[in-house]
Parts: structure tokens; sequence; C-alpha cells
């Protein structure tokens, strides 16, 4: 098979394709596989059950479930939804946003190879852009997005030790400049792998950064405000037309119905309209169709204020319990868990690697993802990147503790063995 430069680059080995094979493969054939290694949201009975009434309540009106499933919408994606939206961001955040100002993706995944292409790669004049990641880590599934080679530009972060075996990284502002190659900066906030959030400081010196030298903010709010608010720390949600928000229901509990959301200029939304028509003529209806009324309620905020986010905050205070019984004597930190549904290890003079922890693990039936997949344009050799690895807490109770058994005695084996 004869494939073209794009082929080539899209069916190579990726560290986001193989986490999602290694996903399906263990649901649909191993019962047995404990699922700590990705991002798939908790089943909470309090928010499945609203959706449940709201499919009800599309089933019982005349015509809505046949529209839901039988009309396309535009490549904008649902009105109704997204007037919807305006409305609730106006009112309850007073950002001021119009319909103009936002379109509707098929997943959060879908808004980032289309944001990014649009402002990094092989530019008219023959030049090349890059995106800046101001802090790694960051989310696995920006790595392969580009359509060219040497697509990002990375920086290392501070490291601050809070306790024994607690950390957190910072955004290095004397280290972060951007180049004249930069086409845009993104970072995720809370940072899927790590949960760090940025603070609101940190936001503004990069929104001022990129004002500077005119090029946009993206900000991956796929964990983060003002839904699903899975945030544990103070944190303010920001917008200007300098700043792309990047929003999704999927970590509201509805991940298969794949519903991103960017919020842009009007200039930007069009062009993502542009694209959404040639890539997928346009996005798909059941995830906007099922929340509408939510969001027009202003519901979704609730939802996720007093359901979504204790739920996840006594998931990951009961974790951390987990972990400092199971860990006991090992020398190891974990970052401080700000957001998101993910507990980041660091095992400082780790003898073997993040690949090799991940295959030992999975062999005992444990699937984690290996830290070395989330510095994304950080070419520079840095040991830090193979003593980390990726856990989700958002999964069974039992699934998880018996997984953090398993962690423990694996790196305990790992520094014995040297």
């Amino acid at each position: 098979m004869k494939l073209s430069k794009f082929g080539q680059r899209m069916t190579r080995t990726s560290g986001i394709s193989e986490l999602m094979a290694d996903l399906g493969e263990a649901l649909a054939g191993d019962a047995g596989m404990r699922m700590l290694g990705g991002g798939n949201p908790a089943y909470i009975p309090e928010v499945q059950q609203r959706f449940r009434e709201e499919m009800q309540r599309i089933l019982g009106t005349a015509g809505a479930f046949e529209r839901m499933i039988g009309n396309y919408d535009t490549p904008q994606g649902n009105r109704g939804f997204i007037e919807a939206l305006a409305a609730l961001l106006n009112r309850e955040l007073g950002w001021p946003v119009k319909s103009a100002n936002i379109a509707l993706t098929n997943g959060s995944q879908s808004a980032f190879f289309t944001l990014f292409n649009l402002f990094a790669g092989e530019c008219a004049d023959g030049s090349y852009r890059k995106i800046l990641l101001p802090v790694t880590p960051e989310y696995i599934g920006y790595a392969d997005v580009g359509l060219t080679e040497d697509f990002f530009r990375a920086r290392r972060p501070l490291i601050e030790q809070l306790d024994a075996h607690t950390f957190k990284y910072h955004l290095d502002f004397k280290g972060v400049e951007v180049p004249g190659d930069v086409g845009a900066i993104c970072v995720s906030r809370p940072t899927n792998p790590t949960g760090n959030v940025l603070t609101d400081d940190e936001v503004a010196h990069l929104s001022e950064l990129a004002r500077r030298h005119d090029v946009p903010l993206i900000l991956d709010n796929a964990y983060g405000l003002p839904f699903p608010d899975i945030i544990f720390t103070e944190a303010q949600p920001v917008w200007n037309e300098r700043t792309i928000i990047c929003m999704s229901l999927s970590k509201l509990g509805l991940p298969s119905a794949r519903t991103g959301i960017v919020i842009a200029s009007e200039e930007i939304i069009r062009a993502v309209c542009e694209m959404n028509g040639i890539l997928a003529l346009a996005p798909g209806t059941f995830g906007a169709a099922l929340t509408t009324e939510l969001v027009r309620s202003g519901e979704i905020m609730a939802l996720s204020r007093e359901v979504v986010k204790p739920f996840y905050q006594e998931k990951v205070r009961w974790a951390l319990e987990v972990v400092r019984r199971e860990f006991e004597g090992v020398d190891y930190r974990v970052h401080k868990p700000e957001g998101a549904i993910f507990l980041w290890f660091w095992f400082p003079g780790l003898p073997i690697s993040s690949r090799e922890l991940y295959e030992r693990l999975k062999r005992r039936k444990v699937l984690v993802v290996g830290g070395h997949y989330f510095f994304p344009g950080l070419t520079e050799e840095w040991r830090h990147k193979q003593e980390c690895i990726r856990v989700t807490y958002s999964q069974d109770k039992q699934v998880v503790a018996e997984g953090l058994r398993i962690i423990a005695e694996e790196v305990k084996r790992a520094f014995s063995e040297g």
C-alpha cells in the first residue's frame, strides 16, 4: 500500500491511538483488566438519571426524537444548544458571547485537530509555525494531530515540593518566551495528565504574552470551567476574543456523544465551521439535543457544582488514602490533584522506563499510561519524563484499590532489582 505523507503520519503508532486501542480491547474482551489508564468519566448515578430523564422527555415529545436522529445540523452545530449556551455564558459569567462565537465539533479531539492546523504548520509564504505548550506535561492527545513534523514548542515546568510525597508544577515565567514561529499558545486547565490548575495570575500572564505577540491563547477546559467544573482549587473562568475556549460534554458523563465546544472570535468560528463542513458535513446532534434544556435552564452548572465536583473530590480524597497505605516504603511523589480525574505519579530515580513499567503492569492486568507520552515538543533529555505515570481514579473503588496496590508492588520490585 502506497501512502501519502498524510497517510503515513496518520497511520503510524501514536500514544493516543495505543491508549484507546488498549482500552477498547480490554472493555470488549478482558473482564479482569483494571482500567486505570483512560479518561473515561465515572458513572455518576444522579447525572445518568438526569440524562435518562431528558431522553424520556425527548421520546415523549412529538417529533423531537425524529429530528434528533434524522436531520443534519449546520456545520456550526445544533442551533438550539448554541443559543442556549450563549445565553448561559452571558447570564452566569458575564461573557459577551453571541451565537456567532460558538461552534460544536465531534469531540474535543476534532476541535484540536482543526484549531492546531489552522494556526500551525506550513504557511502560505513557505514558513512554518508551531503550537507553544508553555508548561509540560500536557495532554497526550495533542501530540499527533499536526499535519507536519516538529509541530510543537514546549517548556519544562518549575517543580515545587509541597511535602514529602506531594509536588506541584508551575509555569516558568522566565523560561516562557514566544518565538516568531509560534502560531498559538495552548494549555489545559485543569491539566490532563497531572490535575494541575494554572493560577489566575499564570493565565493572565499567558494571555498578555498572546496579546503582545498577536497569537491566540487556547484554553482546554475539558475538565474545567464553567462545566463540568472538576476543579478543587480557586480559579476564575476567563474569555475574550483573543482567547479560544475548548469545552466538552465528555467529562460531564457523555464521552460517547462526542460533543466538543469551541468559543472564539467570529472569524475563528467561521473557519471552524468551514472545516467542519469539509471534514464531517456537520457535528453530531445527540449530545447537544440531550443537554439543551439543561443548558437553557442553567441546571448544567448546578449539576456540575453540586454533583460532579463533590463526587470527584471525595473520590480523590479516598484514592490518596489508598496511596498512602499501599505506597509506604516507596520513594514516590504525586502531583497535588487540583482538578481532573487523574493521579500523576513521579518515582524519582526509577531504574526502568515508564514504558517498561507500563508493560509490567499490563501483564498484571493493570492499565496505566506511561508518562513519556505527555511531553510533546519537549525534545531535550530529561529523566523526569521516564519517571512518571498517569492513573485514573474515576473507576470502581475496588478496581482502583487493587490497581494501586499492584502499581506499588511493581515499583518496589523495580527499585529492588535495580
